[in-house]
């Protein structure tokens, strides 16, 4: 199956958000289960969690098609005790929010290394905390997203994630998300037949497409290699249409949420549509 949907407002309630995806015929979606830009939420009431239960039982949606992204604030790799306990807080924060929910991942960038540490040092740190978390949780599958590569953010290199796996303990419960925008930011011309399957093949020959949990499909306003992280309805970027349409279409794919993050919600509905019918 193809899980293809935006990443949809969770506005007064999480439920609200499997209504939002409904209304744009996703088959798949993500949310915040906070406020992204607060580093603890308000204690989540047991009826809304039961209320989102229901809605996505309602909807037809189970755990696999929904990608939570995590709050912007956490940063695992942060060098500073007191910011990385922060970061922590916020991080185990969601994870027991996603569980409460009966969701299983939880979306998450590397966060950066500030000029204060090492590429390999921050990659270590990233997945020491990634252990600290996972044995405080249950069910939960922490997926990382790769980046563009701007400033000191992690992530932009295969060699960095790999170096997050490796340090990960439970490989069961570690996965990763490939945003299209960061891709092609970050270096990666996808916009060929060719240059994506020799993306992929090269995240599978480093990392693995076993450990592949979602991809975020969205165009870029930067062209290749400018490490600015921009996004642009599918289509109207320097991707275009093509490289989108291959991903929707390629049966290694399959069966995990491909999340727009596009900047008009209006398209939404179409850009669902023509990657479903892809």
């Amino acid at each position: 199956m193809r899980f293809i949907g935006p990443h949809v407002s969770a506005a007064g309630a999480p439920a609200a958000a499997v209504a939002n995806a409904l209304k744009v015929g996703a088959t798949g979606f993500a949310l915040f289960v906070k406020n992204q830009r607060q580093w603890i939420g308000k204690p989540l009431p047991a009826g809304d969690a039961q209320a989102f239960r229901s809605a996505m039982a309602e909807g037809n949606y189970t755990a696999a098609q929904v990608l939570p992204h995590a709050g912007y604030l956490i940063n695992l790799a942060n060098p500073d005790e007191a910011m990385h306990a922060k970061s922590m807080g916020s991080f185990l924060d969601e994870l027991h929010r996603c569980e409460a929910l009966g969701l299983t991942l939880l979306n998450l960038h590397p966060g950066s290394h500030l000029r204060k540490l090492s590429p390999e040092a921050a990659c270590d740190r990233v997945a020491e905390s990634i252990n600290a978390a996972l044995a405080e949780t249950s069910g939960m599958t922490v997926v990382i997203e790769n980046t563009a590569g701007q400033g000191g953010c992690l992530g932009a290199t295969f060699a960095e994630l790999r170096r997050i796996l490796d340090g990960v303990q439970d490989k069961s419960r570690i996965g990763f998300c490939l945003d299209t925008a960061h891709s092609f930011a970050a270096g990666f011309d996808i916009r060929t037949e060719a240059g994506l399957g020799a993306f992929l093949d090269g995240f599978d020959r480093e990392v693995g497409l076993g450990y592949l949990r979602g991809m975020h499909l969205n165009d870029s306003k930067e062209p290749l290699s400018s490490h600015h992280d921009r996004h642009e309805s599918l289509g109207r970027g320097y991707l275009g249409w093509e490289p989108f349409e291959r991903i929707a279409r390629d049966r290694r794919l399959e069966n995990i949420p491909l999340i727009l993050e596009t900047p008009d919600e209006t398209l939404w509905a179409d850009e669902v549509a023509r990657l479903l019918r892809a």
